[in-house]
């Protein structure tokens, strides 16, 4: 594809990313919108009838599987493999902090805790002044405002009102909480990314978070 050295370089990262995050999205857009599920529309369902030790659904387990699967070896892959960027320290503690909330909440059946509203990131050769808008509004729709009323409304509210004494309460929001810091941690990069293209101060299609050549010399 006459890729610049460094663009090939994270060709496997972005393909990977690409990959995954599609049949990931494909997978939870079937168990949300193609089952008997009412998470979506009844987001409190998640802590209906609640108790320890109940069954996990196989459908939900295989969510479960992939996810904890894919951050797990995510760690891995940002420390190692992945193009470091200024984001990559708060890249693993997103990953840590992701992988304790699948495996808590599986091993105390708080399933709505774990299964995540993610929008999967990949980047697409498009017009430049097409990419920053298209980009930035999926990320708002789905991680600053799906996320907090769905997911956080049904963790921090809903679930106290199913039950009262529901353990690890304030363990499992705190993380949530983490990871909304985290969504508006990168919705400032985009709006960065935005507000360059607009100014005509970006005369291609580049990542914010990548070092510059000086940063990197140092």
């Amino acid at each position: 594809c006459n890729l610049q050295p460094k663009d090939a370089a994270k060709m496997p990262e972005s393909a990977w990313k690409l990959l995954f995050y599609t049949l990931s999205w494909s997978y939870g857009i079937y168990l949300l919108f193609f089952t008997d599920y009412p998470f979506f529309y009844d987001p409190p369902s998640v802590f209906y009838d609640w108790k320890k030790g109940m069954d996990v659904p196989t459908d939900i387990a295989i969510a479960y599987l992939l996810q904890c699967s894919f951050y797990g070896h995510s760690i891995y892959a940002t420390a190692y493999m992945d193009t470091w960027r200024k984001d990559s320290v708060v890249m693993l503690l997103h990953h840590v902090v992701t992988l304790i909330l699948i495996a808590f909440s599986y091993a105390f059946r708080t399933r709505g805790n774990g299964h995540k509203w993610a929008q999967g990131k990949f980047c697409l050769n498009m017009r430049r002044n097409f990419l920053p808008l298209r980009m930035a509004e999926p990320w708002f729709w789905f991680r600053l405002y799906w996320f907090p009323l769905k997911v956080l409304y049904a963790t921090c509210y809903s679930s106290l009102q199913s039950v009262p004494n529901i353990p690890f309460y304030f363990f499992f929001n705190t993380l949530l909480l983490i990871l909304t810091l985290m969504n508006i941690y990168w919705f400032l990069y985009i709006v960065l990314f935005v507000a360059k293209v607009l100014m005509g101060q970006v005369q291609e299609v580049n990542d914010v978070r990548e070092y510059d050549v000086e940063d990197s010399k140092k």
